[in-house]
């Protein structure tokens, strides 16, 4: 069969839930261009500014895409084949993901621009907005572990083609053109010409990377362990820099890594004439290290960011509900950025269906990134001939950058909650609440082995769904208290409920009864569930208890 025709097939059943489903939540959610936005009326040309669609669906976009719709898919496709991987990541999109961050960027707009946290205290309580606060902090540990750790294993890699060192010698590149890009811009540069001159850099770096490889000396330990810190001490640097200076060119070069890594993906599916051999359905199981784990609930939280995620809504109601010009931009803005993350999670299961299983890259321990590079070198090739390592290299690279994106704004958003709870402020506040964050992820790096990622990938799968769950639970008690259709949160919220509280509930058991039972994942998924818990009964009490009058005065005194 050829991949071209599944991939068609997905691609006509998000354009059918964008045009009808989505029009359906315009409908019960009462979108109405007659109300006028936060970022119309409060334009300040800083915070608040008012944006047109076509260019705030790929700034968003670019904010939201990260390396979870790549690693999931791949993963779950090798653990129980691509037939219900693909039925997930359709039907999660059109359904849950995207129904998701639908209602976060409108509930957010609708709450003048404030965060999730900010709905879930108007709406539920301001206890209810610390369990919420909390909940993520701890989600976002587990994201830095399983992120820098997956990076850390790339780096290490000297296998194959592409060798891990040459890919870290171009991140670093990668970064410091970053570094000047910010400058530049800082003292007058115009986009345009930035973009003539460093987008052409972007190229050569990927060029150079393997030319030039950074090998660490062996008096710093493990290479995995050097390049763990190593990627943690970006972070904290991302954390605490002006955004100017770092984060804000990072993501204008990654963009064009996102962009270029789509372009190839589709049309290399579509185009290249490749056929399925992955086996559609491998089984109801997957042998993990030491015990057994099921299709259900595993499964729906391995593909997390590909289907749904709960980060998404921290963005929605971070920067994008800032500068929504008119709420009917809401739907191809948040449906249609989430669906275009889903053809990001349909290349990344593409790369899988066009191996057999006897392919040499299945032989040992399936490596999601070098499945993934080599995929988009094989689809590369197929477009333009280009040489294969090169094509390699720039997989490779495209994957690292996507983590880049992952990883320094869940460091940032992490310090912002850490000093939020606790009132931390100023310089001092700014590094005590960064090296907190870190300090969990920093104690992984240097007890664990590399290859920690992939004991952290379920759980961070989980807790991201679990966040997904907990901003639809501060949406529905909205909706039901303006009179509207809360089934369409309620209804998706109960299902991930379902799926990510079982999932950390297995996890923790394995964790406590292990060979080698881990301490640290048992606790901290047990602080995940009863944080989740607290925030439901925090729920119930609020809609069952508090009047419309007491929910009105909350939202004044908030």
């Amino acid at each position: 069969m050829p991949i071209a025709l599944v991939a068609l097939l997905a691609l006509a059943s998000f354009a059918l839930g964008y045009a009808l489903y989505a029009r359906f939540l315009e409908r019960e959610l009462g979108v109405d261009d007659a109300r006028v936005t936060p970022a119309c009326e409060l334009e300040d040309g800083n915070d608040f500014i008012p944006t047109r669609a076509a260019i705030l669906v790929p700034q968003h976009l670019a904010a939201i895409s990260a390396a979870g719709p790549i690693v999931g898919p791949i993963m779950a496709c090798l653990w129980f084949g691509w037939a219900p991987a693909l039925a997930w990541i359709v039907l999660g999109n059109v359904f849950i993901g995207a129904p998701h961050d639908f209602q976060a960027l409108f509930a957010s707009v609708r709450h003048r621009a404030r965060s999730m946290a900010q709905v879930v205290r108007d709406n539920i309580s301001p206890r209810g907005q610390v369990l919420f606060l909390l909940f993520i902090w701890f989600s976002l540990n587990y994201v830095t572990i399983a992120f820098t750790d997956l990076t850390a294993s790339t780096f290490a890699d000297t296998q194959g083609a592409a060798t891990g060192p040459g890919v870290a010698a171009s991140s670093m590149l990668y970064l410091v053109l970053a570094l000047v890009l910010g400058v530049c811009l800082r003292r007058g540069m115009s986009l345009g010409l930035a973009t003539a001159i460093f987008v052409p850099l972007l190229i050569a770096v990927i060029w150079a990377g393997p030319r030039m490889p950074l090998v660490p000396p062996e008096s710093l330990g493990a290479p995995a362990r050097f390049w763990g810190l190593a990627i943690l001490a970006y972070c904290y640097l991302a954390s605490v820099l002006p955004l100017w200076l770092l984060l804000q060119p990072r993501g204008f070069l990654g963009g064009y890594f996102l962009y270029g890594a789509l372009g190839v993906g589709l049309l290399g599916i579509l185009a290249g004439g490749f056929q399925v051999q992955y086996p559609a359905f491998v089984g109801w199981t997957h042998q993990a290290k030491d015990h057994v784990e099921p299709l259900f609930p595993i499964f729906f939280i391995t593909i997390a960011c590909g289907a749904c995620s709960g980060f998404h809504g921290m963005v929605c109601g971070g920067t994008t509900s800032r500068q929504i010009a008119r709420e009917s931009d809401i739907r191809p803005v948040a449906y249609g950025g989430m669906l275009l993350e889903g053809v990001v999670a349909l290349i990344s299961l593409a790369t899988v269906m066009m191996l057999a299983k006897t392919d040499p890259l299945l032989a040992t321990t399936p490596s999601p990134d070098r499945i993934y590079a080599s995929g988009l070198a094989a689809f590369a090739n197929a477009l333009t001939g280009v040489d294969r390592a090169m094509a390699l290299s720039f997989g490779l690279l495209a994957f690292a950058t996507f983590i880049f994106d992952t990883l320094d704004v869940c460091t940032r958003l992490g310090r912002y909650i850490f000093q939020e709870l606790t009132g931390l402020e100023g310089s001092v506040g700014l590094h005590v609440a960064t090296l907190t964050t870190l300090a969990l992820p920093a104690a992984a790096i240097l007890t664990m082995p590399g290859g920690a990622w992939k004991t952290f990938w379920p759980i961070f799968g989980a807790s991201n769904q679990l966040v997904a769950a907990l901003s639809l639970l501060g949406i529905a008690t909205w909706l039901r208290r303006e009179g509207r259709n809360f089934w369409i949160a309620a209804a998706p919220m109960a299902f991930l409920l379902a799926m990510t509280l079982g999932s950390l509930v297995l996890q923790a058991w394995w964790a406590a009864t292990a060979p080698s039972p881990s301490i640290a994942i048992c606790g901290l998924a047990s602080i995940l569930i009863l944080l989740a818990l607290a925030l439901v009964v925090e729920a119930v009490q609020a809609v069952a208890l508090r009047t419309p009058q007491e929910a009105g005065a909350l939202r004044l005194e908030a």
